[in-house]
């Protein structure tokens, strides 16, 4: 498998004569960014309308072993879709992420269907516009928001750690985290977006896709729990 030179061909750094070839790039990265999230959706509905859904329910009292499952499962996705040379290994490593996001979703979407209609597509809807509004800015302003690595860095550690503590001792993390994982999502996809735009290859818009469809599903997430955990 070979791995990528982020230095070699970077879409942000196309020749002036070819200004195109960044523009089909990024035209193709949120193009399979827009086929990820139909995916993903798509999946949801049909393992819930299947029951399958709810006959996975009784694997996630063991949320070590799919913790561990879900990260051992996003690592050989990121090694597919980002290393690979091959495009059918590239989309391999999507497709392994986004059945990983839609599994791992299904206690948080199951609890949400509980609480009544209307839950999921709001939550939807503002992860929607905040994913918009923050893709706006780094688009408009041109901003190299490549210093907000270390924060995501060690947001996602310290997240981490919150979350295996709360697992081992039984503690309620609760709505403000969740807030903070919410802006932990947001500087993500920023340093995300400005990553994908400067960094990459213009023919890795498959890897990029998954880079921000996983920010994405991370607001998502944390978006609708804040929406469940209201009375």
């Amino acid at each position: 498998m070979n791995h990528y030179n982020p230095y070699q061909s970077p879409a942000a750094h196309a020749r002036p004569g070819v200004i195109e070839e960044r523009a089909q790039f990024i035209t193709r990265t949120y193009g399979h960014l827009f086929g990820a999230i139909l995916a993903f959706t798509g999946l949801e509905i049909a393992l819930f309308k299947s029951g399958v859904a709810y006959a996975l329910l009784p694997m996630f009292s063991n949320w070590w072993l799919v913790l561990g499952a879900f990260v051992i499962a996003s690592m050989v996705a990121s090694r597919f879709a980002l290393g690979a040379s091959s495009k059918a290994a590239q989309y391999f490593g999507l497709g392994v992420y986004v059945v990983a996001e839609a599994l791992i979703f299904i206690p948080l979407l199951t609890f949400a269907e509980m609480k009544g209609p209307g839950v999921i597509s709001s939550a939807a809807v503002v992860t929607l516009l905040g994913f918009a509004g923050l893709t706006g800015v780094a688009f408009v302003t041109r901003k190299d928001f490549s210093f907000l690595r270390g924060f995501v860095m060690w947001g996602g550690v310290v997240a981490l750690l919150a979350i295996g503590a709360a697992l081992l001792f039984g503690l309620k993390l609760g709505v403000f985290f969740s807030v903070a994982m919410v802006a932990l999502a947001g500087a993500s996809i920023l340093y995300d977006t400005s990553n994908v735009l400067r960094n990459f290859p213009t023919d890795r818009y498959v890897g990029a896709s998954l880079r921000l469809f996983s920010s994405v599903a991370l607001m998502f997430y944390y978006i609708l729990s804040i929406f469940t955990s209201r009375n």
